[in-house]
């Protein structure tokens, strides 16, 4: 349990294992239940489109108390795959990506921050981390310089 007092469900923890050990996944979506009791998966995926990962988030709504919709943040698993130098061939890592957009309302954004660590704790295995407050933050360069940098 976190400081906020969210649990991770059990489907986060499986999804998670299936991108690292399965290999079958590219990325998993997490997000905070309608109650904001729990972390649930909000989408699986196959598919290694960066950008189409990245409009995922981009996009992500949620609703404050009264309702009302707006930017939504969001947690997220990548198997990042990346070019080391020319002959040496690529690498992965799996990256947690803590997306958090400026225009997010204030609730969100604190519950999400105090919920971070408990999702991270149970995810066994994450080899690097970013934290994202715009969009340009989550551009596929922008993510593979700060990934290259803690690879040395």
């Amino acid at each position: 349990m976190s400081q906020s007092g969210v649990s991770v469900t059990p489907e986060c923890v499986s999804a998670f294992n299936e991108l690292k050990l399965g290999k079958t996944l590219k990325f998993v979506i997490f997000k905070l239940s309608d109650d904001k009791k729990d972390v649930i998966v909000e989408e699986t995926s196959t598919e290694a489109d960066w950008e189409l990962f990245r409009q995922k988030l981009v996009n992500a709504k949620t609703k404050d108390r009264s309702g009302k919709e707006g930017p939504g943040p969001r947690y997220a698993v990548y198997d990042f795959e990346y070019e080391l130098a020319p002959g040496e061939g690529k690498r992965s890592k799996i990256t947690f990506i803590a997306w958090s957009p400026d225009d997010a309302g204030i609730q969100a954004k604190m519950v999400y921050a105090s919920s971070k660590d408990a999702l991270k704790r149970a995810l066994n295995g994450i080899a690097t981390e970013v934290q994202a407050n715009d969009a340009e933050a989550i551009e596929y360069e922008e993510v593979s310089k700060n990934i290259r940098k803690g690879a040395r």
